[in-house]
């Protein structure tokens, strides 16, 4: 990292406490003399789910000299409800010590803008690097492997074990389910997220008939009690009579024949996929990202691409998958399939014509159909219920004021209406397209994920409950008060005329920019709503650039993409390993004489 002057790291406070730390309070000073990583996240992000992924490695090589701090920072309600971090930390096998700070009190002292965003600290208490976004596993390594050389050299490095306590564990028969589906024998087959198995229930929905997977991290083929998942979710049955899985942390679709117990891989390499990297080709040769749930639809099964904000689609018979809907932009725009924008999307029902879908981040219910002004295999995206990444909150009524709070799942109902998952409400609702209406169905669920039809009634997957929950489907809707939310990210207030927007990167120690086949940086900006800005938006190579804000607009969102290639500098390297950094920024903004001329985005490194 280029040299500058040394900044010393803020105190960690946070009013929702520690975590894995049995009891104790964690201070800066209790860590110094361990190189300190501090990881800014909230449990809805699949960013910050691809980042814990990408440090378990890092974590365990260094386990003696480098400690892991998650600063819990929400963005919705429900997640600053400290039962609901407890049950993420647990839920996404979070291994070391976590802050829970609703109010966001560290994330402002240290200037963050995104989640992700990883803050270094040396072992005398200094702020030495920061990263957005995903891919820095690599530039951390290294840079660690500096520190502990040079802090070992000057005798300021403490060598131990770390301030990790784990908590007990609580016996359940599930434990933080996803998805469920109804096999043809009534029996039912759930996703067993945190177990990284597949259970089937009877049809009561309680006792286990079988359980596949070995219940560990992994991606093996093969029958029931040798095959490995890992975090496993959305479940659609195929038209042979196997059943597709969502493999999500494996960034694979697997299949699992109920008939045999066999599980096979369909699609996928095992690897995330990156900006650059093939949207479409055999399945096998393909990466794919954070699949999270699958319907079949059109002749294909459809997938949620949910780690890239895009569906894709498998063709069983070619064997094939590609990119059907969405640009990798996280947001909401309608249009289509091809330049639609999604936020996240985490459930799918084929309904008839419709592909309906829940657009998480957004707190939206979507949907793909045909595109009547389009070509024969066109598909258009359009909007039932929601308006954006920032607006969320429980309120029925007519669809276009109606509001959800990072709903996972959609479940088609026999009168042509939609159950929703309204998972951080704890709620099942209702949008019926014939009203065009949003209602509730019943509260005083726990983090609803999915749901499934079984015999004129709905069987809810309670994930936070760890179990199936039958519901009658009511005649009338249950009465509940209204209320609308809003991120508690403050804006960013700007000044009026031209604003500067640099993206900062810095390549990791011993590598280089990737200036082999032309520009290694890529800047998309856009805004919402467009209006905001009267120049600047679009697509470049250049990470600074000059924005010109709409005279008479006060308010919006800056919607910033960025990546950068880096390669290792040794020239007599022939074959030198390159990476892949990149981060999406939604940046509430406010237009006012006297705010800032100048918008730094870090995406890795220091702002000088």
């Amino acid at each position: 990292m280029a040299s500058r002057a040394r900044v010393r790291a803020p105190e960690l406070i946070g009013r929702g406490g520690w975590l894995n730390t049995g009891g104790n309070d964690l201070t800066l000073a209790d860590l110094r003399g361990r190189i300190v990583i501090l990881d800014f996240w909230t449990f809805c992000c699949v960013n910050c789910l691809h980042v814990l992924d990408e440090l378990r490695e890092l974590e365990e090589k260094h386990r003696d000299t480098v400690v892991i701090v998650g600063v819990h920072s929400p963005k919705f309600v429900h997640e600053a409800e400290h039962q609901a971090v407890v049950d993420a930390v647990e839920r996404y096998e979070v291994h070391h010590p976590v802050l829970d700070d609703p109010e966001l009190a560290t994330w402002k002292q240290y200037a963050v803008r995104a989640w992700p965003t990883l803050v270094v600290i040396d072992p005398e208490g200094y702020v030495v690097a920061q990263h957005a976004g995903e891919g820095h596993a690599h530039a951390l390594e290294t840079l660690v492997a500096r520190l502990e050389a040079d802090h070992a050299a000057k005798g300021t490095l403490r060598r131990g074990d770390g301030p990790y306590v784990p908590p007990e564990p609580v016996p359940t028969e599930l434990r933080f389910p996803g998805k469920a589906l109804r096999l043809p024998g009534g029996t039912f087959l759930v996703s067993d997220t945190t177990r990284h198995q597949l259970v089937e229930l009877a049809a009561d929905g309680e006792s286990v008939v079988r359980r596949i997977g070995g219940g560990e991290r992994g991606l093996h083929d093969g029958p029931s009690e040798r095959a490995r998942f890992s975090e496993p979710q959305g479940l659609a049955p195929l038209p042979d009579g196997t059943v597709a899985v969502a493999d999500t942390v494996n960034h694979a679709l697997r299949r699992f024949d109920p008939a045999t117990g066999e599980v096979t891989t369909l699609a996928g390499t095992g690897r995330q996929w990156w900006q650059g990297s093939p949207t479409e080709g055999p399945a096998r040769e393909v990466d794919l990202s954070s699949p999270w749930d699958l319907a079949w639809f059109a002749g294909r099964l459809w997938i949620a691409m949910a780690g890239v904000h895009q569906l894709w689609t498998y063709d069983p018979e070619a064997g094939t998958v590609r990119a059907a809907a969405g640009t990798t932009n996280e947001g909401l725009v309608d249009g289509p399939a091809e330049q639609a924008w999604f936020a996240q999307p985490s459930g799918l029902a084929a309904a008839g014509d419709r592909l309906w879908v829940a657009d998480s981040e957004t707190s939206a219910v979507r949907y793909v159909e045909r595109d009547p002004q389009g070509a024969a295999d066109g598909f258009v995206v359009r909007t039932a219920v929601g308006t954006g990444l920032f607006d969320f909150g429980h309120r029925d009524g007519a669809a276009d004021q109606a509001l959800l709070q990072h709903p996972l799942g959609v479940t088609a109902l026999p009168d042509g209406s939609v159950a929703i998952s309204d998972t951080y409400n704890h709620a099942l609702r209702r949008y019926d397209p014939a009203t065009g209406e949003v209602s509730t169905l019943a509260t005083d669920l726990r983090e609803p994920s999915g749901a499934v039809l079984a015999d004129g009634d709905i069987v809810v997957v309670e994930s936070a409950r760890h179990r199936l929950t039958r519901l009658r489907l009511p005649e009338e809707a249950v009465r509940v008060e209204s209320v609308a939310h809003r991120t508690q990210r403050a804006a960013t207030d700007i000044a009026p005329g031209t604003l500067r927007l640099d993206v900062v990167f810095q390549a990791p120690d011993g590598q280089k920019l990737d200036t082999r086949y032309g520009p290694s940086t890529r800047l998309l900006i856009s805004s919402t709503p467009p209006e905001l800005l009267a120049g600047g938006d679009g697509a470049g190579t250049d990470l600074s650039r000059e924005l010109v804000l709409t005279a008479g607009v006060t308010e919006g969102v800056l919607h910033v993409s960025a990546m950068a290639a880096s390669c290792d500098g040794d020239p007599s390297n022939e074959y030198p390993a390159c990476h892949m950094h990149q981060q999406d920024w939604g940046v509430p903004v406010r237009v006012t004489e006297g705010g800032a001329t100048r918008l730094p985005l870090v995406l890795a490194g220091m702002d000088g």
